[in-house]
């Protein structure tokens, strides 16, 4: 025998349709008008009035990105801000950018990177140093238009440095033996196994000189005629300087805020007076629970032995 089962329905409640109707037609009207806002903004910048981008890049400049720990921030990588930057041509509704610059420096790579993807940019361009903006964050900066510093931030450190820790005597002392094989004479440069010899710390120069001469050039095409040579030839010696010290050399433009950069990048591009600003979001920003930043930033910067490095050490 076959049994029929019929399907319960839950009886339908009158009442909700209005409810769900107003509802729906609440949030689709919010989700219109926050559309027509962005096409608006995008297709007719002038009807707000273009805006003045602010782009924070902090900590240490690193090749690869460093996720949020319990003990430590979150750290963008060199290819995730250079993408936001290089991102800015394509908002017709941003007129100029202020580069808010608090790093010590960083990777070689990293750094050029970063500098790259800023020189790109077509825009009237202000750099302003707030704390630090020192070797690679000085770096970095150079393309822009006007450089405004803190008259207490730290800069300057122009050089390449490189770095290793050679503990060969502690283990001998220890009973511990190494044994290295080798394709070529100075394929183990640089090894914590062994001393540097003489010839290595030759071979080590030179690759640092080039990237020096790099660095030295980059500063000359940017700052041209900006540039104390007599002072900037002694800052060449990789010398941290205060912002106030860093504008004798030429080095920066003016001393000031962040506001007086945002008034700045206004002018240059025809804004007028009190600008609308709009900011660029490089990473979350997410913090660790405990947020040791300083102990783990610097233990980033010295983690790859020998590597080349516009930092402060």
């Amino acid at each position: 025998m076959k049994k029929s089962f019929s399907k319960i329905q839950r009886p339908i409640n009158q009442g909700d349709s209005p409810l769900k109707l107003f509802f729906l037609l609440v949030v689709s009207g919010f989700v219109l008008l926050f559309l027509f806002y962005l096409m608006t903004i995008f297709l007719f910048p002038s009807f707000f009035g273009k805006c003045v981008a602010v782009v924070e890049i902090s900590g240490p400049l690193m090749v690869e990105s460093v996720p949020s720990t319990l003990f430590s921030s979150s750290i963008a990588g060199s290819e995730e801000i250079s993408e936001k930057i290089s991102s800015i041509s394509e908002r017709p509704d941003i007129g100029a950018v202020v580069f808010v610059v608090n790093s010590p420096g960083g990777s070689v790579v990293a750094s050029r990177e970063i500098y790259q993807s800023i020189d790109s940019l077509e825009i009237p361009k202000v750099a302003y140093f707030k704390e630090v903006a020192a070797s690679g964050g000085y770096y970095i900066a150079t393309p822009a238009d006007y450089i405004i510093s803190e008259p207490y931030a730290i800069t300057g450190s122009i050089g390449v440095i490189s770095q290793g820790i050679e503990y060969s005597t502690l283990l001998e002392n220890l009973g511990i033996n190494s044994t290295t094989l080798k394709t070529g004479e100075h394929k183990d440069i640089g090894s914590e196994m062994k001393p540097m010899e003489e010839e290595e710390k030759q071979i080590m120069q030179e690759i640092l000189d080039i990237v020096f001469e790099d660095f030295k050039s980059v500063i000359l095409e940017n700052r041209k005629n900006k540039l104390d040579l007599s002072l900037f030839e002694q800052a060449l010696d990789g010398r941290i300087m205060l912002g106030t010290q860093a504008k004798q050399v030429g080095l920066v433009d003016d001393l000031g805020t962040k506001q007086d950069a945002i008034n700045k990048a206004s002018e240059l591009a025809g804004l007028g007076e009190n600008p609308r600003t709009c900011s660029i979001t490089i990473n979350s920003g997410e913090q660790g629970l405990f947020d040791m930043v300083s102990f783990f930033r610097n233990l980033f910067l010295s983690a790859e032995s020998y590597g080349l490095q516009y930092s402060i050490k």
